[in-house]
């Protein structure tokens, strides 16, 4: 189909020129083609160009945008098409697909229905958990980020956009939104990952850890309104506080560090995974929260979502009575670890019981041991692990060995200062020895005791239905967890924390969480580790194109890497063009891919 211009004469005789719309057809009977008039715009003098440029515009929709741009005659000085700049996209794309695989975009439409806001929110949203999965940084620097170098669909093609693309006070006033949705969307995660990933969540996996804050000194004790809410955004409760309600301590509070950083406040996160290492839930609490607290408000939130069945797997640390009795309450079960060395009556008990090993993996033996009516003991051996305890254990006595050697020779207090030096060392410490005399020695006893523990591990169980081996190995997957928060530490960078209201630190943690939740999901339908998806991803780009007709971006031809990737996750390729800008054509009638 073309433009064609045929010349007649009038009936002065005078040479005339006509455009007309010409298409080539095939005319079978004379094995030829044929020209088909399918419009005559008129004379070429007198022809309406304001409408063949109404069409053209109309056309350019439909067709591919580069060629329609990049043919446009110039309107001006300068090149027809220029190259503006280039941005990742396979990265955000995956994971926008993942996103809205969760329903995770309806349900934060929905919810934003009823606001003042608008749909752009869950945008700004899902791109400050997609930058949590591909480079962390500051609420700034993802700012940054999201507005020069990465592309993501509805956001930073919006023709609505912040002046200077996305702003960090559009990235704030997001997360506060964030954390009133948090119950509706917490939920909806949870039963959408279930659904989609067909996952057994009768055996969750629940373990906490801590994150610390680069302050000085800890928030004060909040105070409460009549209607129950924090008073302020003031630390300190704000000058509408009622002093007459309770109050609590501060949410950066002191506590029992588990990053090795006592020295700064700290808040504790919870959260729960499935066997397969998928975080469906995290909770938030202040840094000085006890154990007991933690487990009524996790066990009570997983309530409300009507779960049948619940069976709480967690460390040595859950494992006090006061703990126990309160996952058990509600029909629950749970599978937790013993101390072996905590010196408990049980633990002795199950330990001394004798009986054969069941082999139930190539690197784990159990067995059984039944000393209350209302709970298990399994006992868990491990070779592997036991030839290692036994050689940590003799490079730490060869060790105090060396320390001590010559010590008779000194006078008490020299020995005195040499033990206390020792003590310093928590390994070879634990085999040290001192005699009524004051002679330093190694503790044979301790090391025999010792070897009798090698490879040993004591789990505690309240389910009666599940044999030793599920047991066991639903405990040995506590792995997954511990996993999730090496992730959330070092790569999503969850600490330190620099936020310093209460409702934005749980939005961080939020953020954090549904990052994690979208790279676990990426990992289960790929079979690899994240960081080498995204690298395969990052092949793939988006440029921007500029003309006198307009703006468009198309996409690379993605590699043979990025294709694999995206047909793992069952995400389709992005078209060629994405967006197109024709000049002149309002907002809402643009083409978007």
């Amino acid at each position: 189909m073309f433009v064609r211009v045929s010349t007649r004469r009038n009936s002065a005789g005078v040479p005339v020129r006509y455009l007309q719309l010409v298409h080539n057809m095939w005319d079978p009977v004379a094995r030829t083609t044929k020209a088909k008039v399918l419009h005559s715009f008129g004379r070429e003098d007198e022809v309406d160009r304001a409408a063949i440029e109404r069409l053209i515009a109309s056309l350019r929709r439909l067709l591919d945008a580069s060629a329609g741009l990049a043919g446009a005659p110039p309107t001006g000085a300068g090149p027809d098409l220029e190259f503006v700049s280039s941005r990742a996209l396979g990265a955000t794309w995956a994971l926008d697909g993942l996103w809205r695989s969760l329903g995770l975009d309806g349900l934060l439409h929905r919810l934003l229905a009823g606001t003042r806001r608008d749909a752009r929110t869950e945008r700004v949203l899902f791109a400050l958990v997609a930058a949590r999965a591909i480079e962390p940084a500051s609420k700034l620097a993802t700012a940054a980020w999201l507005s020069r170098r990465t592309f993501i669909t509805g956001l930073t093609d919006d023709p609505a956009s912040e002046p200077g693309g996305v702003s960090e006070d559009e990235c704030y006033r997001a997360m506060d939104w964030l954390i009133e949705a948090a119950p509706q969307v917490e939920k909806e995660v949870f039963w959408s990952v279930a659904t989609l990933l067909d996952l057994e969540v009768d055996l969750l996996f629940f373990d906490t850890t801590s994150t610390y804050f680069e302050i000085d000194d800890a928030d004060p004790a909040v105070t409460r309104d009549q209607r129950g809410e924090v008073a302020g955004d003031q630390p300190d409760g704000g000058a509408d506080s009622d002093p007459e309600q309770p109050g609590r301590s501060g949410f950066r509070s002191w506590g029992k560090s588990k990053d090795a950083r006592g020295d700064l406040p700290q808040i504790v996160i919870g959260m729960a995974v499935t066997r397969t290492g998928i975080p469906v839930r995290v909770w938030s609490w202040p840094g000085n929260t006890a154990d007991s607290a933690l487990i009524r408000q996790a066990k009570d939130d997983l309530r409300d979502w009507t779960l049948s069945r619940i069976v709480w797997v967690g460390d040595r640390g859950f494992t006090s009575a006061a703990n126990r009795r309160d996952l058990r309450a509600g029909g629950h079960g749970y599978i937790l670890g013993e101390r072996l060395r905590s010196g408990s009556a049980d633990a002795q008990a199950a330990l001394a019981r004798p009986g054969r090993y069941q082999q139930v993996a190539d690197n784990l033996q159990v067995k059984e041991v039944r000393i209350a009516d209302d709970e298990r003991f399994i006992v868990c051996f491990n070779p592997e692990t036991a030839q290692r305890d036994a050689a940590l254990r003799a490079v730490m006595v060869d060790k105090l060995t060396e320390l001590i050697a010559g010590s008779d020779a000194l006078t008490a207090r020299k020995r005195a200062e040499l033990a206390g030096r020792i003590s310093m060392m928590p390994g070879p410490h634990r085999y040290l020895r001192q005699t009524p005399g004051g002679l330093l020695r190694v503790d044979k006893t301790k090391i025999a005791a010792e070897a009798k523990l090698d490879g040993k591990y004591l789990l505690r169980c309240s389910d009666p239905t599940m044999s030793a081996e599920d047991i066991a190995l639903g405990y040995k997957q506590l792995v997954q967890v511990e996993r999730g928060w090496r992730d959330l530490k070092t790569h999503l960078e969850l600490r330190p924390v620099y936020h310093r209201l209460e409702h934005r630190i749980r939005a961080h943690v939020l953020l954090c969480w549904l990052a994690l939740l979208l790279i676990r999901l990426a990992e289960t339908k790929t079979g690899r580790t994240w960081n080498t998806v995204r690298e395969d991803l990052h092949d793939l780009h988006v440029g921007v194109f500029t003309g006198p007709a307009g703006t468009f971006t198309q996409t690379s031809t993605p590699t043979p890497g990025a294709r694999a990737a995206l047909a793992a996750l069952g995400i389709d390729p992005p078209r060629k063009i994405l967006t197109l800008d024709p000049a002149g054509i309002e907002p809402d009638q643009q083409h978007a891919g």
